[in-house]
């Protein structure tokens, strides 16, 4: 082997052929982290391969053998971001983003049954306290912080009201 056979090699400039094996290990690898979407697996796997339709075949054998389910990461995500003090809209927006459809994020929601009410309350006065706004300004900074998590009027209206 040349110099320049290395230096081509530690490039990536050879052609490789992948091989589905690789994307398993790949993939599962990823999992064994955390669940993850079809899309973000599809996303992060074309970093390293290149065969759409190879790493198509082997995602489905995932799906298949239920090492991967969009529906579990679904409920999964939901739980976690709900955990940080995120609301009902922004916990399905950050869903959609992540390649996962409606009728799947309506599904984990009706599954995993939270308190927004409570979990809204809980948000609010983790970053507020107790002590009711004193002035519209003060009230309008905590509406925006409420809707920024994700809450709508109904979970937090009463929490701002004086």
């Amino acid at each position: 082997m040349t110099d320049l056979d290395c230096h081509n090699r530690d490039n990536g400039e050879t052609a490789v052929p992948v091989d589905p094996a690789d994307i398993r290990l790949a993939a599962m690898n990823l999992l064994a982290r955390r669940e993850h979407s079809r899309w973000e697996l599809l996303r992060k796997l074309r970093r390293r391969f290149s065969d759409d339709q190879l790493l198509a075949t082997e995602l489905q054998r995932l799906t298949n053998e239920n090492l991967q389910s969009d529906e579990r990461y679904a409920q999964s995500y939901a739980w976690q971001r709900s955990g940080r003090g995120y609301g009902p809209l922004r916990v399905r927006q950050e869903m959609r983003e992540r390649g996962l459809s409606d009728s799947e994020i309506a599904s984990a929601f009706d599954n995993v049954e939270l308190d927004w009410f409570a979990l809204a309350t809980e948000a609010f006065h983790k970053k507020f306290g107790d002590p009711a706004p004193v002035d519209l300004k003060e009230k309008a900074r905590r509406i925006r912080f409420m809707q920024y998590r994700g809450f709508s009027a109904e979970h937090y209206q009463h929490l701002v009201d004086d």
